[in-house]
């Protein structure tokens, strides 16, 4: 609006120099550029990256299973830390020797992290791999929604700043020539300008 409002401000005002023209026209651009070109770019990648997202989490819980483990021991304890609430020392009083068999049928044992504090022989449920190996709980819809929405977010920010940035520099252009046009003036009007007697 404040763009818009300097173009036509500008229109025929007996004082106005090409360079506010080109001003109030770029600030126009600029502001059509980010409302429009900036959110169009933001929408596509977020569209972009949620579709991909999606593909990885079909794929993730196609070839990710949920299995029991069995606590066969719990590892030694390390030494007491003087702060119980880091998070290291509450691993370790959680670090397990457990068994499970892996989605091919076999056995499989390893040290694990148990989700809460365990005793030997009880059980709870990790995700694995086709082969048995333990990997990462598989993301959900509603992770990859929250992450294309981000990326969406993240584009058209950084879309915004790069219009931004070009308005600044044709900006920071046009005064450096209305400096330089002030400057030879100021010369061709010479030192004596405004002093009675001088002429001018």
């Amino acid at each position: 609006m404040r763009a818009m409002s300097g173009v036509w401000r500008w229109r025929r005002n007996p004082l106005r120099r090409r360079t506010d023209r080109i001003e109030a026209w770029v600030a126009l651009a600029a502001a059509v550029l980010i409302v429009l070109g900036a959110t169009s770019v933001g929408w596509f990648t977020g569209r972009a990256a949620h579709g991909g997202l999606l593909t990885t989490v079909r794929i993730q819980h196609q070839q990710r299973h949920l299995e029991w483990v069995t606590v066969d021991r719990l590892i030694s304890r390390t030494p007491l830390d003087p702060d119980p609430e880091t998070s290291s020392q509450r691993d370790a009083h959680r670090r397990v020797l457990a068994r499970w068999t892996a989605p091919d049928g076999s056995a499989r044992l390893g040290q694990l992290a148990a989700p809460r504090p365990v005793e030997a022989g009880e059980r709870f449920r990790i995700w694995t791999d086709g082969r048995g190996r333990v990997v990462p709980r598989p993301m959900d819809a509603d992770t990859a929604a929250t992450h294309a929405v981000l990326a969406g977010l993240g584009t058209a920010a950084g879309v915004g700043m790069m219009i931004e940035g070009a308005r600044r520099m044709v900006v920071w252009q046009l005064m450096v020539r209305r400096f330089r046009r002030w400057d030879e003036e100021w010369e061709r009007a010479g030192q004596d300008w405004g002093r009675a007697g001088a002429g001018s």
